[in-house]
């Protein structure tokens, strides 16, 4: 069995209407604001998959204490969220890559950007990281 790092952006979120009290059917905005308690429903679409064990070598090689600590966390907890407050500092930390890593791991980096850059662009937007078992 092998595992993979899987990163998920949220591509969209709708009210559930089945959840959803009438009263907050007409306020779907402010709904969408404070989320699940109304059957608010986040849509998270894979945009990118890494080998756990590679993924541990490339983040091995981010020099930046918080930054690498962030990543860290995947194979700690399982999952990490990443939002507007992580953009700067991860987008930093992974500028200064040595250009000497493997291709792979520069492509996973250029994807990355765009994601953070994404995120910047549209703060509602957040990613989340997950370790999953491959059978």
């Amino acid at each position: 069995m092998s595992e993979t790092v899987t990163f998920f952006i949220l591509s969209r979120k709708f009210v559930d209407e089945k959840d959803a009290k009438p009263e907050a059917q007409q306020l779907v905005y402010y709904g969408l604001a404070i989320g699940h308690h109304l059957g608010v429903v986040d849509c998270f679409e894979p945009v990118m998959s890494c080998p756990l064990e590679e993924y541990l070598q490339w983040i091995a090689l981010i020099e930046a204490p918080e930054a690498r600590r962030k990543l860290e966390g995947i194979p700690k907890y399982g999952e990490i969220v990443i939002d507007r407050s992580h953009v700067v500092m991860l987008a930093q930390a992974l500028a200064q890559l040595p250009e000497s890593m493997p291709s792979q791991w520069k492509l996973w980096r250029h994807e990355l950007m765009k994601m953070l850059n994404t995120i910047q662009e549209e703060p509602a937007i957040h990613l989340v990281v997950r370790r999953l078992h491959d059978s």
